[in-house]
């Protein structure tokens, strides 16, 4: 029976998720939507100290708002959980015994200090620092000694000697690492909290975790992971190491220098499309430069279109799929996007056609606002633009306008009345006429807006204009 394709994300809930490891989770979710596979969801929350429930409860929110379902793991369940490592500890001290029923774990008492002055001497003598070895040959006597004596230690993996693990890399292609330089690795630490090598690696495998797209920084566990999965004669994941994201100074991408969490991304008032389409192509490579749904970006997506070349991230580039995203979201969807940004001025029954009408001159819901005052405010506040414009103006254009008005609102018939009687055209014309209505220079397209205005307070407006009344 062939085993079905199966990708995974696992986070450590240790803060909130970033455009690095949503990035992650968006390669790893698209693999297994293209194939029909499962995309499966682990919490890596063996740092006790650091993890937070509120963390492991929020990046499911984030995946979720993103579309980024999974199939098995977290929440859902599945027959290889638990799928919390905080809920393995057995399952991983179970695997530890068979580790040193077969004389690949040993235990060290280096302490601290000792390995700090080794890795000085080695990279003093431009050794490449690992492991000297020290412990790996105690005796058993020797071993049972320094434990009555209450000495703490790892326990360490041993490495084989004078070997080549070598492995295919989805991204990357051969990989070849010699062991004698990798060395022996601790893989469980003195308090007996597990190392990220071991239980990572350990999980993937049970849980039958068939591919791995994960940062490039992680290529060099790669060889660890898969020596420990070949002492234990259990199935090795196919994995790829995704080009990091950089700032525009080449640095890895930080909060610093522009990383946004994506509950952040969401109070802006990203769109989950928007964002989806830009990291989809940060290191990936789509022919089709459109914008597309999760089902469309997983049918484009290709291992081959992964790049080696770091990813440079660029805030202009997001906000372009954003404004794509903003003028395909249907009426219901745009209106609830905003709602709370402008129920301040816009009736609710009117939200619909307001939005339809500023769907051009926005970016973000926070956008709306000026115009939802622009339209519905009592007092009309003015731009410092507008008002030199309105102080240009004669009083009797103003005057002109406001008997012009008529209830159908229609601003083309309008303005060409207006036109008729004063004889101004172009922008001596329009621009009067909508610094009047909205206390702007530019904005939505007046025919759209003038009968969300209103006839009354159109007229108001106009009139104020006639006595030249400051309407700030």
């Amino acid at each position: 029976m062939t085993v079905p394709l199966k990708s995974r994300f696992a986070p450590s809930p240790t803060g909130l998720i970033h455009f690095g490891n949503v990035r992650t989770a968006l390669f790893n979710a698209l693999l297994s939507r293209k194939e029909k596979g499962i995309f499966l969801l682990r919490i890596e929350d063996t740092d006790a100290a650091r993890s937070r429930e509120s963390f492991t409860q929020a990046l499911q929110e984030d995946l979720k708002w993103l579309g980024l379902d999974w199939q098995e793991g977290e929440g859902i369940g599945g027959q290889f959980g638990p799928y919390r490592q905080s809920d393995r500890a057995g399952i991983y001290e179970s695997h530890l015994r068979t580790l040193e029923e077969k004389e690949r774990i040993y235990p060290c008492f280096c302490s601290s200090v000792e390995l700090e002055v080794s890795r000085k001497v080695q990279a003093a003598s431009g050794i490449p620092p690992r492991y000297s070895g020290k412990c790996a040959h105690l005796k058993a006597d020797e071993i049972e000694a320094k434990k009555a004596q209450g000495l703490p230690h790892t326990l360490r993996f041993r490495m084989p000697r004078k070997e080549s693990l070598d492995f295919e890399d989805l991204v990357r292609g051969k990989q070849h690492f010699s062991t004698d330089e990798i060395g022996d690795f601790i893989i469980r630490r003195s308090d007996g909290s597990f190392a990220f090598f071991y239980v990572n690696a350990l999980d993937d495998a049970l849980m039958q975790v068939t591919h791995v797209f994960r940062g490039e920084d992680h290529l060099t566990n790669t060889p660890r992971q898969i020596a420990i999965l070949n002492a234990l004669d259990l199935p090795i994941p196919q994995y790829g190491h995704i080009s990091l994201i950089v700032d525009g100074n080449g640095a890895p991408l930080s909060k610093r220098s522009g990383s946004l969490a994506v509950q952040e991304l969401k109070e802006m008032g990203y769109f989950p499309l928007a964002v989806n389409n830009y990291l989809a192509r940060l290191g990936h490579n789509y022919q089709d430069n459109s914008l597309m749904d999760l089902d469309a970006l997983s049918a484009a997506f290709s291992v081959e279109n992964l790049g080696k070349a770091p990813a440079r991230y660029d805030r202009s580039q997001l906000d372009y799929w954003q404004s794509q995203a903003l003028q395909k979201a249907d009426p219901p969807l745009l209106s609830s996007w905003l709602r709370e940004s402008v129920s301040k001025w816009v009736p609710e029954k009117e939200i619909d056609a307001f939005a339809s009408a500023i769907r051009d001159n926005i970016l973000f819901p926070h956008d709306a606002e000026i115009w939802a005052e622009a339209i519905y405010a009592e007092k009309l506040p003015v731009s410092i633009e507008a008002m030199s414009i309105l102080e240009e103006t004669p009083a009797e254009f103003f005057r002109q306008a406001s008997g012009c008005l008529s209830h159908d609102l229609d601003f083309k018939s309008f303005s060409q009345k207006v036109k008729e009687k004063t004889g101004a055209q172009g922008k001596k014309l329009f621009l009067p006429l909508r610094v009047a209505l909205t206390g702007q220079t530019h904005g939505p397209e007046m025919p759209r807006i003038l009968p969300l205005i209103g006839f009354e307070r159109a007229r108001h407006r106009l009139a104020q204009h006639v006595l030249n009344e400051d309407i700030c």
